[in-house]
């Protein structure tokens, strides 16, 4: 029903010849996938409900995976872990609208693989860190501040800047 080479290319040609209401749903448990030039998961599962309706063939899917990404804090590399869900419609040439890219192929052959790594990516977060807690680099020496501590001297301040801190002490 998939490609070897590409699990999210589906050969959806029997669902279209079914009566309207008519539904299959595919699970998904795919170690690795790579799409050039730069999205990788890993760890794929769920599953994606292919259901016949007038217009086309509905797609509604939940999929997870892991992500190879990179704290914003301390910059090291970690796993994410994110959830998507999608709901789309692939429409009949003769029901398709002027905007719409999702048309079912005369083949039957969909590519699921644009519309998962786009759903994937709107779920990763614009400041991922590896972990909550995260206690980041050292702003003066740049160490790690989860691995040890950094003991600094107090840097010498601006003396126009002094009085400051003589208000903020009080």
């Amino acid at each position: 029903m998939s490609d070897v080479n590409n699990p999210f290319r589906i050969n959806i040609g029997f669902i279209v010849a079914e009566s309207i209401g008519y539904s299959r749903e595919i699970q998904f448990n795919i170690p690795h996938f790579y799409q050039k030039p730069d999205f990788e998961m890993r760890d794929i599962s769920g599953n994606v409900v292919f259901t016949r309706t007038s217009e086309g063939v509905l797609v509604q899917g939940r999929l997870e995976a892991s992500i190879p990404s990179e704290c914003m804090r301390c910059l090291e590399p970690f796993t994410l872990k994110i959830i998507t869900q999608f709901d789309e419609l692939f429409t009949f040439l003769t029901h398709a609208l002027p905007d719409t890219e999702l048309i079912l192929p005369p083949t039957g052959i969909i590519d699921l693989t644009p519309l998962v790594r786009e759903y994937f990516l709107l779920e990763i977060p614009i400041k991922p860190v590896c972990r909550p807690d995260c206690k980041g680099l050292c702003p003066i020496c740049g160490e790690n501040l989860n691995l040890s501590q950094c003991h600094h001297e107090d840097e010498s301040i601006d003396p126009r800047l002094n009085n400051l801190i003589i208000l903020l002490d009080k």
